[in-house]
């Protein structure tokens, strides 16, 4: 398996792996294909890796800039994080999550938030926000890792590809 950033002609792959990793979940509104293709569009991937099985996208994560108090920082959003449903269970997801967090580090970025399940993010660091909110985000759900000592204060909005997510 190889980590390593999208590149033109990803994109097709990329939706398709989306689509699958939500498809029936409970906690999915079916949107995730359109919030990448909404942050590819808009110019506001930060960071959007791949795992490279075979020659085959078999994952895809995506970290975006975030607002906190309505002002734009260092901090970014992870998501969607999604890994072929054929593949899952493999370690794929986590080697995503680890290589992004290890880039977002090295450039410098404040830290990182997610909107996710709490017993898998824990694992890398996450940990439930005191100072940052997410407007609709059940208890513990929304995270922080913060990759420095400055933590800012606030409500939270990711970018608005992600719609209902945002937190409007």
């Amino acid at each position: 398996m190889l980590i390593r950033d999208e590149i033109a002609g990803d994109a097709a792959a990329i939706s398709a792996v989306v689509e699958n990793a939500f498809a029936g979940t409970v906690y999915s509104d079916g949107t995730e294909p359109a919030i990448v293709a909404g942050l590819r569009d808009a110019g506001a991937m930060t960071l959007s890796l791949v795992a490279d099985v075979d020659g085959e996208v078999a994952g895809h994560i995506a970290f975006s800039p975030v607002t906190v108090a309505g002002a734009a920082g260092d901090w970014l959003g992870l998501g969607p994080l999604a890994v072929d449903p054929a593949r899952q269970r493999q370690g794929i997801g986590t080697a995503l999550v680890e290589a992004g967090l290890v880039r977002l580090r090295t450039r410098g970025h404040g830290g990182c938030v997610v909107f996710g399940d709490p017993a898998y993010y824990r694992r890398f660091g996450f940990a439930p926000a005191r100072s940052m909110t997410l407007k609709g985000a059940p208890a513990g759900y929304f995270m922080i890792l913060p990759f420095g000592t400055a933590i800012p204060a606030g409500e939270v909005r990711f970018h608005d590809a992600f719609g209902v997510a945002s937190g409007d």
